[in-house]
């Protein structure tokens, strides 16, 4: 059964991250909130976790699983960056935003889109989430926890451990998110193309709303 960790959402206690980062470390799935609504994490480097993490939310290796990053450099990392596409993501991040970029060497082909080689990344402006990748040391494997079958993503981190608890290894309550999807941005073409609208204001980032 999962652990329930239940942290300040500013100011989240670095003894329940440092326990929540271990399970992540051992291969567990940690379900976490973050600036749109409650995800799952699993570390990057483990094919199991991230298998595990497709079957919990009913989803085939076609869709994207977002990669959770700290900053622009760890960005840069696993997405081939130029100059104009680092400018656009220094003025975005942090925030509720996901981009589409091509994928370098560095990222796992069960993270990256099959056939286009992308990968969906972000750094999200959330506490615990940014907090608990600096506890693990790496960029994780993220997906929305929205059930399988259903349309909105749960955002009550009780009903989370209540549905999930046999799948997971910890959810952390940190309260109520904003039940919003990010708005996801490609950046591989010539010009950023929305592919899905959520939240954030798009004429901050110079473009039409």
């Amino acid at each position: 059964m999962a652990q329930l960790f239940v942290v300040h959402s500013q100011n989240p206690q670095a003894r329940l991250l440092r326990q929540a980062g271990q399970l992540l470390a051992d291969g567990g799935l940690v379900a976490v909130p973050t600036d749109s609504s409650y995800a799952v994490l699993a570390r990057l480097d483990d094919k199991a976790a991230a298998d595990a993490l497709r079957r919990l939310r009913g989803l085939d290796e076609r869709h994207h699983l977002t990669l959770l990053c700290r900053d622009l450099a760890e960005i840069s990392h696993f997405a081939r960056v130029d100059n104009a596409q680092y400018r656009f993501l220094k003025m975005a991040t942090p925030g509720p935003w996901t981009f589409i970029l091509e994928a370098t060497r560095e990222v796992p082909r069960r993270v990256s889109h099959p056939s286009r080689k992308t990968i969906g990344i972000r750094v999200p402006d959330h506490r615990i989430a940014l907090e608990l990748i600096e506890q693990t040391g790496s960029s994780l494997m993220s997906t929305t926890l929205i059930p399988e079958g259903e349309e909105e993503p749960l955002n009550d981190a009780q009903e989370i451990y209540q549905r999930y608890g046999n799948q997971l290894a910890a959810v952390i309550d940190g309260g109520a998110c904003p039940r919003m999807p990010t708005t996801v941005i490609d950046l591989t073409g010539p010009l950023p193309q929305i592919i899905r609208r959520g939240q954030g204001n798009l004429a901050r980032l110079g473009l039409a709303a």
